[in-house]
This record gives C-alpha cells, sequence and structure tokens, in this order.
C-alpha cells in the first residue's frame, strides 16, 4: 500500500489557505489555479482507473467551492495511486498550484 499522506497533507494545507483567503485573491488567481489543480489530479485518477478512457472534466462550482474540489480531487487520487512516485508528482502540483495561487 503507498503512503499517501503527503499528498493529504499538501492538499489540506493549500485548502485551508484557500477557505482563509479574501474573497479578492480568490478572484483575482487563486480559485483558477485551485480549479486548475483538481481538474489536473481529477484527469490523472480517472486516467489510472480506467487506462485508455477519456477522462470527464471536473466542472467550475464557483469560487467559493474550490478548496472542496482539490480535495475530492486528491482524495480520488489517492486511492488509485500505486507509487511513492505518483505521490510525490502530486504534491509537487499541489504546491506549485498553491504557489501560483499565492495563498
Amino acid at each position: 500500500m503507498v503512503d499517501t499522506t503527503p499528498l493529504t497533507q499538501a492538499v489540506d494545507h493549500f485548502a485551508d489557505r484557500l477557505r482563509a483567503a479574501p474573497q479578492s485573491r480568490l478572484q483575482r488567481s487563486a480559485a483558477a489555479e485551485a480549479l486548475a489543480l483538481a481538474r489536473e489530479l481529477s484527469r490523472r485518477a480517472q486516467l489510472m482507473e480506467e487506462p485508455g478512457g477519456e477522462p470527464r472534466e471536473m466542472p467550475d462550482a464557483g469560487m467559493f467551492a474550490a478548496a472542496d474540489q482539490i480535495l475530492v480531487a486528491a482524495h480520488d487520487l489517492a486511492v488509485v495511486v500505486r507509487s511513492e512516485d505518483q505521490v510525490a508528482e502530486a504534491v509537487r502540483l499541489v504546491e506549485e498550484a498553491r504557489q501560483r495561487a499565492g495563498v
């Protein structure tokens, strides 16, 4: 079994920062970065579950749902990852998105 704790911790931190961010920050870039991250994590999870399948795009549920969307996508990915390298790559994506979001 692969330890997904680093991914869970990184996503929890990003989600907490998004929830604490002012609306102006969410409007400028943070929500868009979070949605892009959620979509990428979701895409990766779907491709691992159904190789060769066509991933469905996570819908935009609005800036106030961005934190929840990254949590859901990361949870889905954590269920299907097969290696520590995949976890490390996902953590890297989360940290890069958090930095770009400025939170």
